[in-house]
């Protein structure tokens, strides 16, 4: 099972403090818009993303269907195929994808300790 491009969602106070905390250590901006309250910063394979206000949490983000510079897969485990491995597996689903449908889709599971993982597919 391949869950594609990972990175860390970090759920941050202030986004413009953050911004700057992660330049320092190498990272660009790579997307997002400050304006909405998140960016998602870039350091070779290295991609962390900065939400304020937007969860609690921070979260493991995967995204199947793109590599780490948002290209698109030709080929990729879909989050639906995902998510049936997992419910084969007894993983509790905190949110799941309708299984009929296509394309964008989205799940959220919590490992062991608390932690939630969301496998988010854009294409």
């Amino acid at each position: 099972m391949n869950l594609g491009a990972f990175s860390i969602s970090l759920s941050v106070k202030d986004l413009t403090v953050s911004k700057s905390f992660y330049e320092k250590l190498g990272f660009t901006v790579f997307a997002g818009d400050p304006a909405n309250n998140y960016l998602i910063m870039k350091n070779g394979n290295s991609l962390i993303g900065l939400f304020q206000g937007m969860f609690e949490d921070n979260i493991l983000t995967f995204n199947p269907g793109w590599d780490e510079d948002a290209n698109a897969l030709e080929n990729f485990d879909d989050v639906r195929k995902i998510q049936k491995h997992l419910k084969t597996k007894d993983v509790t689903l905190e949110r799941d994808v309708d299984e009929t449908s296509t394309g964008p889709g989205s799940i959220v599971i919590v490992d062991p300790d608390g932690n939630p993982i969301l496998i988010d597919q854009h294409v």
